[in-house]
């Protein structure tokens, strides 16, 4: 017999190829039971109705994870599924979504957000990360940009949606995250937030192409003008996002 056999029939090789298979199959079915902690259980697209079929691997039992801010979290869920103000834009399975409320609110489409823990995002030796620049002394505007605050900001289609009152930082990347908007009289005088990437600062205005001048009254607001949450996060972005497909009839149609 050669080196590294053990029988005539059987040498380590052969086996160590046995071992990584096995390793392999235990590894993939391990996998697949995981993925399953998000995701489920699975819904129709038409119907309506859930469908309980686990496949060939049966559904993980409840794991649970401890979070930095968002307390334990129990998945699989067994939880009723969230419905949608939306429907099928077709009658084929896999059919994209249509909002049936106020799309740019309704959480659909790139209006979509998660749900994340509803708490400010902390600096590593604490405190809110993104705050208002009126709280802190050592930040301000470079003398070579412009500076926003006291600027009007419109949105696509021209119509003046308010002015900027703030800028607000994330004191961690040393860099501005969102401009506090005071909304016109008429629209009742909010702070609301507006995403620095969704903004073009220009000497005279803001711009916000993202939606209409009208649409700044409803951005989704904070509970506190001092600090935001990360799920208000979520909201105030999808908002905006939202409205890149949604702030106009035109935007939701087929470019030819």
């Amino acid at each position: 017999m050669g080196t590294g056999a053990i029988t005539q029939y059987v040498d380590v090789a052969q086996l160590a190829l046995y071992a990584f298979w096995v390793f392999f199959a235990i590894l993939i079915y391990y996998l697949t039971i995981e993925s399953k902690r998000e995701g489920f259980p699975l819904e129709y697209d038409q119907a309506g109705k859930v469908r309980r079929a686990e496949g060939i691997a049966a559904m993980p039992k409840p794991k649970t994870f401890k979070t930095q801010f968002g307390g334990d979290v129990t998945v699989p869920r067994d939880e009723p599924l969230e419905r949608l103000a939306a429907r099928p834009a077709n009658g084929m399975n896999g059919a994209p979504i249509e909002p049936t409320g106020n799309p740019m609110l309704d959480g659909i489409g790139p209006g979509a957000y998660a749900n994340r823990a509803d708490v400010p995002d902390h600096m590593p030796e604490g405190g809110p990360r993104i705050v208002p620049m009126r709280l802190l002394g050592d930040f301000c505007v470079a003398r070579q940009d412009i500076d926003p605050r006291g600027l009007n900001v419109v949105g696509a289609d021209g119509v003046r949606g308010g002015t900027i009152k703030e800028i607000w930082v994330d004191r961690l990347e040393m860099m501005i995250r969102y401009l506090e908007l005071e909304t016109t009289p008429e629209a009742g005088a909010r702070r609301v937030l507006l995403p620095m990437n969704f903004v073009r600062v220009g000497r005279n205005q803001v711009s916000v192409k993202a939606v209409l001048g009208k649409h700044f009254a409803k951005v989704p607001a904070t509970k506190s003008m001092e600090q935001i949450t990360l799920l208000e996060e979520e909201k105030i972005m999808a908002y905006f996002g939202a409205g890149t497909l949604y702030a106009t009839p035109e935007r939701s149609e087929p470019l030819v």
